[in-house]
């Protein structure tokens, strides 16, 4: 149960009501995350739009690879309910939950690229150390990994984004929905 109070669907009312709706349509349903923002209903088209550009918006990075940023700073943080919507989403590109598994406890054995590896290696640093001396020193080593600059940004706003999104969802106590954040279309 959530730490705050929420207003379910049912219950909404003026813009919230007509928000829901909007989310109900373009979604399938409204997730946990957004009814965490209910009592303050403009945050959840903030938060709505900002989620959009950096997950689905263009970007040199591929979605899989948006995916697994997603994951592993989520696994990082210890919030069940974005590596469960987040692994269930990569597994829409990797098709493979095993490998996922694999990835969640050690992403260093599912034979990622090279690439892919500073990626992880990355979000991983910038997570655990945000004030860490060294963030320059990271930058260089993904531009001699082949990351070019616009993807070094995005590889930081993705890691930035679930950091922030991650201390929503813990610190409030969202609870995965019931069906465990499958079914969202886009």
């Amino acid at each position: 149960m959530p730490f705050i109070k929420t207003i379910d669907a049912q219950d909404a009312e003026g813009f919230l009501k007509q928000l829901y709706g909007t989310i109900t349509e373009s979604r399938g349903k409204i997730a946990e995350i957004h009814k965490i923002q209910s009592l303050h209903p403009k945050s959840i088209v903030s938060h709505m739009d900002l989620y959009m550009t950096l997950m689905f918006g263009k970007s040199p990075l591929t979605r899989a690879q948006r995916e697994m940023i997603g994951v592993i700073v989520s696994s990082e943080n210890g919030c069940r309910y974005c590596v469960a919507h987040h692994s269930a989403s990569l597994n829409h590109y990797w098709k493979h939950r095993k490998t996922i598994d694999r990835f969640i406890d050690d992403y260093t054995s599912v034979g990622l690229s090279y690439k892919d590896l500073y990626i992880c290696q990355y979000a991983l640093h910038l997570t655990r150390y945000p004030k860490d001396d060294h963030q320059e020193g990271w930058i260089q080593k993904l531009k001699e990994g082949g990351l070019t600059d616009r993807e070094i940004l995005d590889v930081n706003l993705i890691t930035a984004y679930f950091n922030f999104v991650n201390r929503i969802a813990a610190g409030l106590g969202v609870e995965l929905e019931e069906d465990q954040g499958e079914g969202y279309k886009y």
